[in-house]
């Protein structure tokens, strides 16, 4: 067991992890579209990653953060049950936007709800 180094912030689910492969990254999109989730891209610049204040929210309302969302590439995508499509399109976000955080969300368009979420591309990798 390993303690979280000092000074190291957190982003979200899986973020421990060292970078993901395509492979790895085609993994989690089957387990989202099994799950009848919609894939969706979304991407932020290092700065405006956290909540303002690091690791915690400014709260002015019940259910309200400040900075808590982030730019969605493009529109979710309803239909695709293809690793590859989503694939290429994180490409095209990352060539789009270099040097930025790039995050792979699953959403239940019935519950109309995030059901997943984790951060695929950091700015760190090229």
């Amino acid at each position: 067991m390993q303690s979280w180094p000092m000074g190291e912030k957190k982003y979200e689910n899986m973020s421990f992890l060292p970078p993901l492969t395509n492979e790895e990254i085609a993994k989690q999109v089957l387990y989202l579209v099994s799950n009848g989730w919609v894939p969706c891209i979304e991407y932020t610049h290092p700065q405006e990653g956290f909540a303002r204040g690091g690791n915690s929210a400014t709260v002015n309302t019940s259910g309200y953060y400040d900075n808590r969302y982030w730019t969605m590439y493009k529109l979710p995508m309803y239909g695709c049950n293809d690793p590859n499509q989503v694939l290429e399109e994180i490409f095209s976000c990352k060539a789009e936007n270099p040097g930025c955080f790039i995050r792979l969300l699953g959403f239940d368009n019935v519950r109309q709800v995030q059901c997943a979420g984790l951060i695929i591309v950091r700015p760190d990798q090229p």
